[in-house]
Order: C-alpha cells, then sequence, then structure tokens
C-alpha cells in the first residue's frame, strides 16, 4: 500500500464509509471518498491516542475543512501500527486526491486478520451508499 498499490482484493468498506484492505497480518485503513464530499482542502488533521488495543469505533483522526469534519473510526478490533506521515507532516490534501489509495490514515494490526463480520464488501457498499443517497 505505502507503493500506491491500488489491489481491491481483501478491501471492505463500513456503513460509514470508511474503508479498510487486508493485506496478511495487518490492514490500512482510511475513509471513502464519498465521506469527503465538500472538503476542497485539509486544514487540519488531529490524531486521537492510538497507543494500546483500540475496538471497532474508537475514534482513530478528526480531519477539518472549514466547518465540515469528519471522524476516522477503527473499522476493526486492533492495534494501530503506524499512521501516514504523508498525512502529518508531508501533505494532507493527499487524503483527497487518493483517499482510498496513498491517502490511508492508519497501519492496524487486526485482533482477527481473518474476520470480516459487519465489513462490507465493494458491491455491497456501492449498494448502501446509493441506498444512503435516495434518503
Amino acid at each position: 500500500m505505502k507503493t500506491g498499490s491500488s489491489s481491491s482484493k481483501d478491501l471492505y468498506y463500513t456503513k460509514d464509509h470508511e474503508w479498510i484492505r487486508f493485506e496478511g497480518p495487518v490492514a490500512y485503513t482510511g475513509i471513502c471518498s464519498y465521506q469527503l464530499i465538500g472538503f476542497r482542502n485539509i486544514d487540519q488533521i488531529v490524531f486521537y491516542d492510538l497507543t494500546g488495543f483500540k475496538k471497532r469505533g474508537d475514534k482513530i483522526a478528526s480531519i477539518r475543512y472549514k466547518d465540515y469534519r469528519i471522524i476516522a473510526h477503527m473499522p476493526v478490533d486492533g492495534e494501530i501500527l503506524e499512521v501516514n506521515n504523508n498525512l502529518v507532516s508531508g501533505n494532507p490534501n493527499t487524503l483527497l486526491q487518493q483517499p482510498e489509495n496513498s491517502g490511508w490514515i492508519s497501519l492496524i494490526k487486526p485482533t482477527r486478520p481473518d474476520e470480516r463480520g459487519g465489513l462490507l464488501l465493494p458491491k455491497e457498499y456501492q449498494l448502501n451508499s446509493k441506498s444512503t443517497d435516495a434518503k
């Protein structure tokens, strides 16, 4: 993933428009482009306490542009190994340019790397997004 891989193998989504790409015993996580609609720039990314075990749904980061704010969550239980340094000290707008590729937010070690419960396959996510748009 760090090299810009765009493989959709083992790519899953949450109903809250976040994604996770499993790569063996680790996984990359991030925010879907759908959730970034309205963002023209990233003014600030604040990472929450990233140490220790995190449960699904725990906050990872807050992303802000003007009055817009998105919270990135853990999509599964596990431990955060690394955050995307490019977002922190380089170019936070990478998140807008390639949110589901080099705009990843965190590299995690899932507690159960084979567990996919509660996650959506790409096709299921597309259907979920369409039903959300219709509301």
